[in-house]
């Protein structure tokens, strides 16, 4: 037990940030995405006020964004289905729909469009390199085109109770 005195203000912050830690066994290990800063719109909103849908969302694209840094110009970013032979998909978008619904969007092995639609307490995800299309200049970097729109707060939807314009 520590003698330091916390405020209750302090106290309050400390537990709507969030912790992440990670051990490798390897002498030099790859940088992860435990290890890397939040971006600012990130940060900017506690925890606390975040669904699990949309913290499980933001997360992801850390951890898809962090994957892409360690890639050559010959892969882009899949991800593997946990259980059956279902493939993989190359991701094209992600989404979360509050509280609990995480939707990732892409294209499997044979170019046909794959949606899947995942509940927060289903979620594994794997991440595997694949070749790129050859018929694209360069590999697509969807993580970091996903981890810019942090910063943006995300829009009301009509299940939101907006009204349409």
């Amino acid at each position: 037990m520590s003698d330091e005195i916390h405020t209750s203000a302090e106290v309050h912050e400390a537990s709507a940030l969030p912790c992440a830690r990670v051990v490798h066994a390897t002498p030099n290990p790859p940088q992860t995405a435990e290890l890397e800063p939040l971006p600012e719109g990130m940060a900017a909103e506690l925890v606390g006020q975040k669904s699990p849908a949309q913290w499980a969302y933001e997360r992801l694209i850390l951890y898809i964004q962090n994957f892409e840094k360690q890639l050559d110009n010959e892969h882009e970013v899949a991800m593997g289905f946990a259980g059956g032979d279902t493939g993989v998909l190359r991701i094209e978008g992600i989404g979360y729909f509050d509280p609990d619904i995480v939707t990732f969007y892409g294209r499997d092995e044979t170019e046909a469009r794959t949606q899947l639609i995942q509940h927060v307490s289903q979620l594994s995800v794997m991440l595997r390199a694949l070749p790129r299309a050859q018929e694209e200049g360069s590999p697509r970097r969807i993580g970091f085109l996903l981890a810019a729109d942090l910063d943006r707060k995300p829009a009301k939807t009509a299940a939101q109770g907006s009204a349409r314009s």
